[in-house]
């Protein structure tokens, strides 16, 4: 599975919201200067994750962003399903198992591609907002910006 930009980019920016909370929105251009991403790109990020209630804006000469819960409520892997739709790493197991597959019942590689989506579903929804946060501030305490990328 390949996570594309608009889910790599939304984890930045909820990980950016999350980096400089002070409780006071922060404005979009500020995050994507930040992050030296696009703001046209960015506000087209945001606008999902706002419908989906993980952030809230306020509007004005002092309006942004901010998160609507703690930090440590978001995990990796919500934010990434949010944008990428899902973390299935083949076609037949999106949804609720391999119900698409007429081959389900006979095919030997289920097994394989089964495993490797409970490893990354694992994964992904292990770590929280709040635990980046964290590593964030032991890597890197001046600067936010990631690589692009």
């Amino acid at each position: 599975m390949k996570i594309s930009t608009k889910g790599r980019y939304a984890l930045r920016l909820m990980l950016d919201l999350a980096v400089h909370s002070t409780g006071a929105p922060i404005p979009i251009r500020t995050i994507a200067t930040r992050q030296e991403i696009s703001e046209k790109y960015l506000e087209q990020i945001i606008t999902v994750l706002a419908r989906a209630g993980y952030v809230k804006s306020a509007r004005g000469a002092q309006g942004g962003y901010r998160l609507a819960r703690d930090p440590a409520e978001y995990t990796v892997g919500m934010i990434l399903r949010l944008m990428e739709g899902g973390m299935a790493p083949v076609l037949c197991l999106e949804g609720d198992g391999p119900t698409n597959c007429p081959r389900a019942e006979t095919c030997v590689t289920l097994v394989v591609w089964k495993r490797l989506k409970e490893a990354m579903d694992q994964v992904v929804d292990s770590i929280t907002l709040a635990d980046l946060v964290e590593l964030y501030r032991e890597k890197s305490p001046d600067s936010m910006a990631c690589p692009p990328g």
